[in-house]
């Protein structure tokens, strides 16, 4: 038995992951668990040439650099922003995500944003629970159909949502950093332009240095009193304490968060505004993307021990 074990590939595990997929990968693999104390506390570094980690945790330069026998690093998520990608091209460490198989789910959740803020789900499902119902009302909310929707950022994702909000009778803008010549939608050469034309602003961009800070404190100012931002990408994109600002100044009307900067330890001055809804980053958390993710992840991992083409590669190792 402990033969067995020993032949199999080591795997280090930096993220957690459901038991549906630990499962068939204890049985294929030697799994190991990163320690609280980082790569320094684990016995051995020899012979873990995959680690398997989560798009809000991924690997830095300094956990790739403690594994000198790593050869993959399969990210459970769609985002890779926090794998350092130039430390693990030097090393020729390939890199894989999990792409199409949440953004369903992800494009779900923005317009579930957009319609708990503007029509006020969270404060109306308060009101019912407080007994007070009979003796107040809440005020009258705003709608989505029939707003103009700006996309920041038309990949799979951004595609999504727009179609999900097509069918709100809504017109259609986006920025993209690339042109998209076959898409109907109009298309703006700036965030900033596409803010001052939109009623809901829905920032879908991929996170990283390039896009850190792409919806900034003017883009922000420009969709106006009576617009609303949507944020499922990461909280990198926005200026957030420039957002924090306009939420308090009530300089826009709204926002629907599912992505922080430093989550899950938050500004907490979010929490005393009454024009946001908040969501823990939840945009892939369904039973049936995250078993579909899971499965990208393995499907990876037994491509790369067999020496095939790795299925979802953003990064192409030796």
């Amino acid at each position: 038995m402990s033969r067995a074990l020993a032949a199999r590939p080591k795997v280090l595990m930096v993220s957690p992951m459901p038991e549906w997929d630990l499962a068939p990968m204890r049985e294929a693999y030697d799994l190991v668990e990163l320690p609280a104390g980082g790569p320094d506390d684990l016995p051995t570094t020899a012979d873990i040439t995959a680690l398997v980690t989560s798009g809000g945790r991924g690997a830095d330069a300094a956990l790739i650099a403690a594994l000198p026998d790593l050869r993959l690093i399969a990210v459970y998520g769609v985002g890779y922003d926090k794998v350092n990608l130039d430390a693990a091209s030097r090393r020729n460490v390939a890199v894989t995500n999990t792409p199409d198989v949440l953004t369903a789910d992800v494009a779900d959740m923005a317009l579930a944003l957009a319609l708990a803020l503007a029509r006020r789900i969270v404060d109306g499902d308060a009101l019912v629970r407080s007994g007070t119902w009979p003796e107040q009302a809440l005020p009258l909310t705003g709608s989505v159909s029939g707003r103009r929707v700006g996309i920041v950022g038309l990949g799979r994702i951004g595609e999504a949502i727009g179609r999900r909000f097509a069918g709100f009778d809504t017109e259609i803008g986006y920025w993209n950093r690339s042109p998209k010549p076959l898409s109907s939608w109009r298309a703006f050469p700036t965030p900033t332009s596409l803010a001052a034309w939109a009623d809901i602003l829905i920032v879908a961009v991929a996170g990283g240095d390039d896009t850190a800070g792409l919806v900034s404190a003017e883009t922000i100012a420009a969709l106006g009193r009576n617009g609303l931002l949507i944020n499922i990408s990461r909280g990198t994109t926005v200026d957030e304490e420039a957002l924090i600002i306009a939420l308090e100044s009530e300089a826009i009307a709204g926002a629907g968060l599912d992505v922080f900067l430093n989550e899950p330890a938050i500004d907490e001055r979010f929490f005393g505004l009454g024009n946001v809804v908040l969501s823990p980053h939840r945009g892939s958390a369904t039973v049936a993307t995250r078993r579909a993710m899971g499965a990208v992840v393995r499907a990876n991992l037994a491509a790369h021990f067999a020496g095939e083409v790795l299925p979802t590669a953003v990064l192409q190792g030796r």
